[in-house]
């Protein structure tokens, strides 16, 4: 009998985990049960939260919920979520079936540009390329064990044709091209599970965030061993370069709050960031060529900070109405693209107006997407 994987590696279940698996599709396959498969597997695969159990898997339960110890929106007490024993970005992705969601009719500001987003697909392991505004999938299947976070070498707005994949189940860093199907390098790590990468384009330094540590992995040139420097964080989540070459760095605090600290260019260490306002979750980190933004999974929205002597004052709001639970946020050219979670598409808003979608691409390759970069196939990478 032949078990469908789903993207979550069968070396990493027991047998009587298989087992159920086997009999739960078999039953909801023979009684053409197609739309319950997912919620029947998803309950027995055992989704955990700080080790807990999925609440909304007991019988009679109408609602699919989220898995025990998520933040519930408002709640200001982060927790990681457990995946398989996979920590992952997500704040807390809805466990139900995929809907397959009608595109929205885009605008055509990108036509015929060369640019392409490439969204990090946990599940089916994989990434999944777009050309938006066209909108559909391509057919290029792109391998990438676990992908989570994705970064480039740009300052703000588009990558210069290859990117970085981080590859959590593999604790690699992947780069890739456009238009291939393989990595063109591979780096490794093992201090601790890698979440979110950012690249430095004045230095081509790439720095990586561990879940689960106060740490991150920085290599120097994109290349080497890595060195490991603490940031004062329990779980580090995202990170961002600023135009100066300050590092940024948010995620959960020893006390379960959220924090965000900095490593000045020129510095080796990490101090703790002093912010405005309040952030329930955390997000991607991106400077979009005006301020540092924090991406707020909890919020839906996306702040714009200015930032001076380890303080970062509030100075605007992007709200991402009709979101879910977008994760690592890519801000483009008049864009910024959303890897939403909650719900299993890609959805685009104008930027800085934000508001609700103006395009929503999906497709059945979609599977719990958290990470995503926009490259141009015509941008030259400079050395």
């Amino acid at each position: 009998m032949m078990l469908r994987e789903r993207g979550i590696r069968s070396a990493r279940r027991s047998w009587h985990v298989e087992d159920s698996l086997e009999l739960v599709e078999t039953i909801a396959e023979k009684e053409h049960f197609p739309s319950m498969k997912l919620w029947l597997v998803t309950c027995a695969l055992g989704f955990t939260a700080s080790a807990a159990l999925m609440a909304g898997c007991s019988s009679g339960s109408s609602s699919f919920g989220t898995p025990s110890g998520v933040t519930p929106s408002g709640f200001h007490s982060p927790r990681t979520i457990s995946i398989n024993g996979r920590l992952i970005t997500a704040a807390h992705p809805k466990l139900r079936m995929r809907s397959h969601v009608a595109p929205v009719t885009p605008d055509r500001h990108h036509e015929l540009n060369g640019l392409y987003q490439y969204v990090s697909n946990f599940y089916n392991s994989d990434l999944v390329e777009f050309d938006y505004p066209k909108g559909d999938p391509l057919s290029r299947e792109i391998f990438s064990d676990e992908p989570q976070g994705e970064c480039g070498d740009a300052l703000y707005g588009v990558a210069k044709r290859d990117f970085w994949v981080v590859a959590s189940g593999a604790d690699e860093i992947e780069e890739f091209a456009y238009g291939g199907i393989g990595p063109i390098k591979t780096l490794s790590e093992t201090a601790g599970e890698p979440a979110g990468c950012a690249m430095d384009p004045s230095s081509g330094d790439l720095a990586v965030t561990l879940l689960g540590t106060g740490d991150i992995v920085i290599f120097a040139g994109a290349s080497g061993t890595g060195a490991t420097v603490p940031d004062g964080l329990a779980s580090s989540y995202f990170d961002g370069y600023d135009n100066n070459g300050d590092l940024f760095v948010d995620g959960i605090t020893a006390s379960d709050t959220y924090g965000v600290v900095e490593m000045a260019s020129g510095s080796s260490s990490f101090k703790p960031v002093t912010l405005s306002g309040t952030i329930e979750f955390p997000g991607a980190l991106q400077y979009d060529g005006r301020y540092i933004t924090i991406n707020d999974q909890e919020a839906h929205a996306i702040y714009g900070y200015t930032c001076s002597a380890m303080s970062c004052t509030l100075e605007r709001t992007v709200k991402l109405s009709g979101s879910s639970d977008c994760v690592q946020t890519w801000i483009g050219k008049g864009d910024v693209f959303c890897p939403d979670a909650g719900n299993e598409a890609l959805e685009v808003y104008k930027y800085p107006a934000g508001g609700s979608p103006i395009a929503t691409l999906t497709g059945s390759q979609l599977d719990l997407p958290i990470g995503v970069v926009e490259v141009s196939k015509w941008a030259v990478r400079i050395s």
